[in-house]
């Protein structure tokens, strides 16, 4: 047998990071359950609070649109939508073997679901709740760190995919690599085959 065709050393399997993508998505999610709930308690609805003036204050409002104040006459899409994506996640989780895919998939997640528990919960009826905003900057909308975590993940998310990083945190190129060096082995072990049979 020759070198060429001794089989290939298997690749170290990656490390799971289901572990710091829960933190994170529970990180997420209790920051933005306590962020609502201290606005709540402490404004009224429709109260201006100045934090730096000029540049950004509280403003309790509620939201029945998605991030941003987006799409206010649609509750029901949102939050169908926003179910469906932590449904997704949840299930894809067990093929993270990329940190930075656990930390964009778990602000993600945690957003979503920080947002989802306001749609289900609040008033005025379950699954048409409005969600509690409160973060203003001037000629901009006005959001919650729900917001802030999915725009964050979603953007952490395009990058990797811009970069060819998968879920396993392999490179797209690194794979192509691989493949086409696998092809080139197999295509010399069977010209040798092939001598070896004209002999």
């Amino acid at each position: 047998m020759s070198e060429n065709s001794l089989p290939a050393p298997a690749a170290k399997p990656r490390r799971h990071f289901w572990w710091l993508w829960l933190g994170v998505a529970a990180f997420a999610y209790i920051c933005d359950q306590l962020t609502k709930w201290w606005v709540s308690s402490t404004m009224e609805l429709g109260e201006k609070t100045p934090v730096i003036p000029g540049v950004l204050q509280w403003y309790h409002i509620l939201n029945s649109g998605a991030a941003f104040s987006i799409g206010e006459n649609f509750t029901w899409v949102f939050t169908i939508i926003m179910a469906a994506v932590s449904v997704a996640i949840i299930v894809f989780a067990r093929r993270i073997r990329s940190l930075w895919w656990a930390i964009g998939l778990g602000l993600v997640l945690g957003g979503a679901l920080g947002n989802l528990t306001d749609r289900l919960f609040r008033p005025p009826s379950f699954g048409m709740g409005h969600v509690v905003d409160f973060i203003s900057f001037p000629n901009f909308a006005i959001f919650n760190m729900a917001d802030m975590a999915v725009v964050g993940g979603v953007i952490v998310i395009c990058l990797l995919t811009l970069l060819g990083i998968s879920l396993d945190g392999s490179r797209a190129v690194a794979k192509a690599t691989a493949s086409n060096v696998t092809k080139t082995k197999s295509a010399e072990v069977a010209g040798h085959e092939g001598e070896e049979d004209n002999d």
